[in-house]
């Protein structure tokens, strides 16, 4: 094959500036481009849709045995694995007892197969507990003066009767009046503020603001958690100790033997063959061998030391709000302080005879120091109060915590149930006292997993539509589609009675 000698080619001319800046552009678009608009389609912001819409859609599928919902069913049978987080949403969000209205903003599927509260109630925590202690009153009353209390029927649906629809029954109904308790102008935002949002953000709340919730939710509050000493032998580590231990403590969890050999004993050893056992005649209470478990054991494993004493603490809750900050409790000062004044302006003259006494005066011009310092404020009473208070309430500021991780009475179990206490009562305590002891052994640190956004996901999608609705709608439109899964589901298996278990 003949070639053709150098130069006399074809001419391959050298692009111009403005073709590599076109190549460059379009091979930058192809890399870094919005992958979205693939196939001519452009991704474009939805708008909130009205009410109206979404109620439309619930009152069309009512009844799924029409022809024209065929493909429908196949959604709806989809989206049955979706209804406990569908649930569990709607509970996190339930309206607190001094709202009157809770609107939430809901995520929908465009043929009603689902139906997701898009929130997150993030509560500051101080002033949520306080909310909830004047509703512990509140609702006392109400049970007391039956004007709203009712008692409710479960469940409020019957197997083969569809939910109420909200449009025909609950549209036009006034709801009432939420319940709050009467206090000062100044402290109201205080009870009635709802701290809800979609985003969290940190609380500052200043000593004044701080104080009155911490007065609301007195009666949340244990007295005995000031004081660490009340806990000793009935904290976690005893606890642990008792549960390796194979021990009982009084009025604590019993818990299955951890292991097994604990009375099986070596034939080549025993106590009296052995020159460095311990042998002690005196009966042994089970406190002794939990709280000094590698002194008084014979073979002690897995077992936790606690604290053996915590400083003491001198520090009395008052129940008067008119006492001075400082004042002496009878509970601590039971010798009048009058007295002991006087025995010390007694024994001081004593210790002087009367040249002494005439000789000493105090030069011109000298002052007690602090003079002009008062020695209490109308905030000193409630910042003590405040320094020995429990969390949340000796925080200044903190971070919003959603309000099913705030635990309001939780404390209760973990101290010593009153013998007057019914049994039931007691065997309530010892039954949440194991179950909290499980729960601490056998937690672990969470490992760093990729968060998934489910809900940001599907609002992505061309099958989702955000909406703003009353939270009883979003709830009966929840348990109208779990209806229509549920009866889906039987006809498509020919069942004769369905049992799910999400678990």
């Amino acid at each position: 094959m003949l070639l053709a000698p150098p130069g006399t080619g074809p001419c391959n001319p050298t692009p111009t500036l403005e073709e590599k800046s076109r190549r460059w552009t379009q091979l930058n678009s192809k890399r870094y481009g919005n992958n979205k608009r693939r196939f001519g389609h452009v991704e474009t912001q939805k708008e909130e849709m009205p009410p109206e819409h979404v109620r439309k859609i619930i009152k069309d599928h009512g009844d799924m045995s029409s022809k024209k919902f065929t493909h429908d069913k196949r959604v709806y049978l989809g989206a049955l694995k979706f209804v406990p987080h569908a649930v569990f949403k709607l509970l996190e969000n339930m309206p607190m007892p001094w709202e009157q209205v809770r609107d939430v903003k809901v995520l929908y599927h465009v043929t009603g197969a689902i139906t997701f509260v898009n929130e997150i109630p993030w509560v500051v925590e101080p002033i949520y507990m306080a909310q909830w202690k004047t509703m512990w009153i509140m609702m006392r009353r109400e049970k007391r003066d039956r004007r709203h209390f009712k008692r409710m029927r479960f469940p409020p649906f019957d197997d083969e009767e569809p939910p109420l629809d909200y449009a025909d029954n609950l549209l036009d109904v006034e709801t009432l009046e939420a319940i709050q308790m009467e206090l000062d102008e100044e402290r109201i935002p205080l009870c009635t503020l709802g701290f809800t949002t979609t985003s969290r953000w940190r609380w500052n709340l200043s000593l004044p603001i701080m104080a009155t919730p911490h007065r609301l939710a007195g009666q949340l509050l244990s007295d005995n958690i000031i004081d660490r000493n009340y806990f000793y032998l009935f904290d976690k580590e005893s606890f642990f100790t008792a549960k390796a231990l194979n021990m009982c403590i009084p009025g604590g969890p019993k818990f299955e033997p951890l292991y097994r050999d604990m009375d099986q004993g070596d034939e080549d050893w025993n106590e009296f063959n052995d020159i460095t056992k311990l042998i002690i005649r005196s009966p042994l209470r089970t406190e002794y061998r939990i709280a000094f478990p590698n002194l008084y054991n014979n073979r002690p494993r897995k077992v936790k030391l606690g604290a053996y004493h915590s400083p003491m603490v001198m520090y009395v809750k008052t129940e008067d709000p008119d006492l001075p900050a400082f004042y002496y409790d009878p509970l601590i000062h039971p010798i009048s302080s009058n007295t002991n004044k006087e025995r010390r302006k007694r024994k001081f003259y004593d210790d002087y005879d009367d040249e002494e006494k005439d000789d000493f005066t105090l030069p011109e011009g000298v002052e007690p120091l602090l003079k002009d310092t008062k020695l209490y404020t109308d905030t000193t009473s409630a910042g003590i109060s405040l320094l020995f208070a429990p969390r949340p309430f000796n925080m200044r500021s903190g971070r919003t915590r959603r309000s099913e991780d705030i635990p309001l009475v939780s404390e209760w179990f973990k101290e010593h149930c009153p013998q007057s206490y019914p049994v039931k009562v007691r065997v309530s305590y010892q039954k949440l006292l194991k179950c909290y002891v499980l729960n601490e052994l056998h937690s672990r640190p969470p490992k760093s997993h990729k968060k998934k956004h489910l809900f940001r996901s599907v609002a992505a999608t061309k099958f989702f539509q955000s909406i703003e609705l009353d939270w009883v709608e979003a709830g009966l439109q929840v348990c109208r589609q779990g209806h229509n899964m549920l009866n889906l589901l039987i006809h498509r298996k020919g069942l004769n009675y369905l049992h799910l278990d999400y678990i």
